[in-house]
């Protein structure tokens, strides 16, 4: 449904309406169907769904990773991990979401309040998210290090 809306943005910005076609989602009268109307909500909902993801995205950044059959895995993060800038590196975690077969790893603050830190909260320890509770550690990896290394 998002890319129904891209394309219909696309054309509403690069080219003159004209008018409507009579049939699924316009009736014989020009007015809305309510299947159209059932389109726009989903629509609408995704961009929300949308919304929310880049919100996340801004707090939990995704990981750096790399794999090589000599190596092994690699993950690591930097100020610029998964195409978020930011101002801090952050450490790798798991992140598990509901409905997710297998966590993901993203780079998680390790210092001031919580990201959902409210003013009027109690203090805070100045360990950033690490303690947000669908994070988990790798096995292996030193809990402050920038990078963890998996060898086959």
């Amino acid at each position: 449904m998002l890319t129904l809306h891209n394309w219909l943005s696309f054309y509403e910005k690069n080219y003159v309406f004209v008018g409507q076609v009579i049939g699924r989602f316009y009736g014989k009268d020009g007015l809305p169907t309510p299947e159209l109307k059932q389109v726009e909500a989903t629509i609408t909902k995704g961009l929300e769904a949308n919304k929310q993801e880049l919100k996340e995205k801004q707090k939990f950044p995704p990981c750096n990773a790399e794999w090589s059959a000599t190596r092994g895995s690699r993950f690591w993060c930097s100020q610029e991990s998964g195409g978020v800038s930011r101002d801090w590196i952050g450490v790798p975690r798991k992140l598990y979401k509901p409905g997710a077969k297998e966590p993901h790893c993203v780079c998680v603050r390790t210092t001031g309040p919580p990201s959902d830190h409210m003013p009027d909260s109690p203090p805070h320890r100045n360990r950033g998210d690490l303690d947000h509770p669908s994070l988990g550690e790798y096995t292996g990896c030193p809990p402050l290090a920038i990078t963890c290394s998996f060898p086959l």
